[in-house]
């Protein structure tokens, strides 16, 4: 490929460190790929790409040199970059000398599409950007319709939720709702039965519950848990139980066990 070259002063390139750094607005919510497996994800997925970087002295195989040559092909604007200039915007130790900036899907609140049977994750407050994208990943395996953020404190663009999620911020439908009374007046619109997942007093074990065909979980901040405008709304509360010393599970455990008991009580599994 006969691609422009770029340096670090370049405009696109000091909008590709922004994003990485959170350091300015991003109205379009555009995210960082890098490697090979999250090119290949791109492209089954067949999203669009903003902008594709190519530095082919850091390729390590003929399927990073293909797929270089597939992206290029879509991206709105591809160049080629330096090692030197890839060693300083890259996050991996070895990227395949392909970074791409790529835009996240957007969905508004009526547009997701959901079947009678239906499943939906609730993730309020959560702060971790790996856990958010673990969310999502086990959300696409089981079959779940929608994310919903509440009181959302990591953004969606972070390296660490794509990466989490092994791509599946790019599928799984993800909807913000800035208050939890929002969400709750969404779900009851659309007849969701709400449980919160929680620990605390009164929460029914999840091999004892009944999940209907319209199922939505809600978990919480992995220190202080689910906000207090949803137990106050009195929705069932549901527990995985704990047979050793530990107080709690991680968030993104916790919901994978939920979420398939969930499923398989709606699937008749």
């Amino acid at each position: 490929m006969h691609l422009p070259q770029i340096g670090l002063q370049h405009p696109r390139i000091r909008q590709l460190r922004h994003v990485l750094n959170n350091s300015a607005p991003n109205h379009r919510r555009l995210f960082v790929a890098e490697g090979l497996w999250a090119h290949n994800v791109l492209l089954d997925l067949d999203v669009p790409v903003e902008l594709f970087l190519w530095c082919p002295e850091a390729a390590y195989s003929p399927e990073a040199l293909k797929r270089s040559e597939q992206i290029a092909e879509r991206a709105a604007q591809a160049y080629r970059i330096s090692p030197r200039v890839l060693e300083r915007i890259a996050e991996r130790d070895r990227p395949d000398g392909l970074i791409s900036l790529v835009p996240l899907p957007h969905w508004e609140p009526d547009e997701v599409p959901l079947g009678q049977q239906s499943l939906i994750l609730v993730a309020d407050a959560i702060e971790i950007p790996g856990n958010l994208g673990t969310l999502l990943r086990t959300l696409d395996a089981c079959g779940g319709d929608c994310l919903i953020l509440t009181n959302r404190r990591v953004r969606l663009s972070h390296p660490k939720v794509f990466r989490g999620s092994r791509g599946m911020s790019l599928r799984v439908p993800v909807v913000e709702l800035a208050e939890p009374v929002d969400a709750m007046e969404w779900l009851r619109e659309r007849s969701y039965s709400v449980f919160l997942a929680t620990p605390g007093a009164g929460a029914v074990p999840y091999h004892d519950m009944v999940f209907p065909e319209r199922t939505a979980l809600v978990v919480g901040n992995e220190r202080h848990g689910i906000s207090r405008p949803w137990f106050e709304a009195g929705f069932a509360k549901v527990v995985v139980p704990m047979f050793g010393a530990a107080d709690s599970l991680n968030v993104s455990v916790c919901a994978s066990i939920l979420l398939y008991a969930a499923r398989a009580g709606t699937a008749g599994w």
